[in-house]
């Protein structure tokens, strides 16, 4: 025997001891799922521009009905389609431009009732953008589209097919 601790025999109180130290460790993991941690969240919201037209194709016919003779100026109108919006941005506007350079004959456009806005005086489109609709802000909203397809009857007959596009932009 060389007299050191680990020769001796161990008494119940050092037995006690070693078994509450083995608990203690033992419940140090248990410990830790009590402590904390953190992160950071961001969210970010980009701008949002949505526009929809509803209501299809538009087609007009100009048939000479309901034009008075001697008259060269006739016109046909359409207000089956509408137009929907959604914007988080402010001071906003909506525009109209077609993709029709020569035309044959005039394409007017008017927003009519529009729930969000001021609706602008009617445009003639052409393919530089003009306003539709003013201070439509931040907003979901819609309006009635009403086209009127303008021809001179000295300017004889044809078929003009545009492409109009709706922009929001900032105002």
């Amino acid at each position: 025997m060389r007299g050191d601790a680990t020769d001796m025999p161990a008494s119940p109180a050092r037995s006690s001891l070693l078994i509450l130290i083995l608990f203690g460790l033992l419940a140090l993991p248990a410990r830790a799922q009590y402590g904390s941690a953190s992160h950071t969240v961001t969210i970010t919201v980009a701008e949002i521009n949505q526009l929809q037209v509803i209501g299809g194709a538009v087609s007009m016919t100009i048939d000479g009905a309901g034009v008075p003779a001697g008259q060269d100026q006739m016109t046909a109108t359409n207000q089956l389609t509408s137009l929907g919006w959604g914007t988080n941005a402010g001071s906003r506007k909506i525009t109209v431009a077609t993709n029709l350079a020569a035309q044959l004959f005039a394409l007017k456009l008017l927003a009519v009732n529009p729930t969000v806005g001021t609706a602008a005086p009617e445009v003639t489109l052409s393919t530089l953008a003009s306003d539709l609709l003013l201070n439509i802000g931040r907003s979901l909203g819609s309006c009635q589209l009403r086209y009127t397809g303008v021809a001179l009857a000295s300017q004889g007959m044809g078929t003009d097919s545009h492409t109009i596009t709706f922009t929001i932009q900032a105002q």
